[in-house]
């Protein structure tokens, strides 16, 4: 067996890009021990992921919103698919915005900007399209150590503020709404506040608390 894995994996490295790119999937847990891998790890296209006995991954394409639930074999992380020898693998396209998974500040300040133009603008336009979150418990990634606000943008709601602590944070990078009993509104578009930087988004329609795959209530602030 561990002549055929070394095989696969030689394969694979044959056709794995040469230069690391943008990441393309989000490890979404992990079970058992896997060398190089952690919970929530971006991993970029053409790395290679062996996974022992009884391992296994949930695995999000942030192109694609595939998310593929691998056990045992060897992964071959593709921008639309990943590839996977001698394991088990269970996909589902879940709904995911991954303009939401990860926004550069700049996308961030002019995501603002576009709110506020929105809420100024004539009753008669069409307000761009926010980055989308899938759930009303998001899970934010952000430094602990400083304060996050949550305001609704029409003031329909009270802020939101709460102190990062590494007690209050999943793996020390994660705040999550649903773990703190907090929620916010189907439909609501909001305004993020975390020191001197401005995110807005938007909880789609139909989104409920019933459990989420991460990658559709992902907010990655940092």
């Amino acid at each position: 067996m561990k002549s055929l894995i070394g095989a696969i994996v030689g394969v694979f490295c044959l056709s794995a890009p040469a230069v690391a790119e943008t990441p393309a999937a989000l490890v979404e847990d992990v079970q058992g021990k896997i060398d190089g891998i952690e919970f929530m790890d971006y991993v970029a296209p053409g790395k290679i992921i062996k996974l022992g006995h009884k391992a296994g991954i949930p695995l999000s394409v942030l192109k694609s919103c595939l998310r593929a639930s691998i056990t045992e074999g060897v992964v071959l992380v593709g921008t639309e698919q990943s590839t996977v020898q001698l394991g088990n693998v269970q996909r589902v396209k879940v709904p995911c915005d991954t303009n939401a998974v990860q926004l550069s500040e700049h996308e961030a300040n002019q995501s603002a900007a576009t709110t506020f133009r929105t809420m100024r603008a004539d009753a008669g336009s069409t307000p761009a399209k926010l980055p989308t979150i899938y759930s009303v418990a998001p899970l934010i990634q952000a430094k602990s150590g400083s304060t996050l606000v949550i305001e609704r943008t029409d003031g329909k709601e009270p802020a939101i503020s709460v102190p990062l602590r590494s007690d209050n944070m999943v793996a020390g990078k994660f705040y999550d709404f649903a773990k703190a009993g907090k929620s916010l509104t189907p439909g609501g578009s909001y305004l993020a506040k975390l020191g001197t930087k401005r995110h807005t988004f938007q909880v789609d329609a139909s989104a409920t608390s019933s459990p989420t795959p991460i990658i559709g209530r992902l907010l990655r602030l940092e």
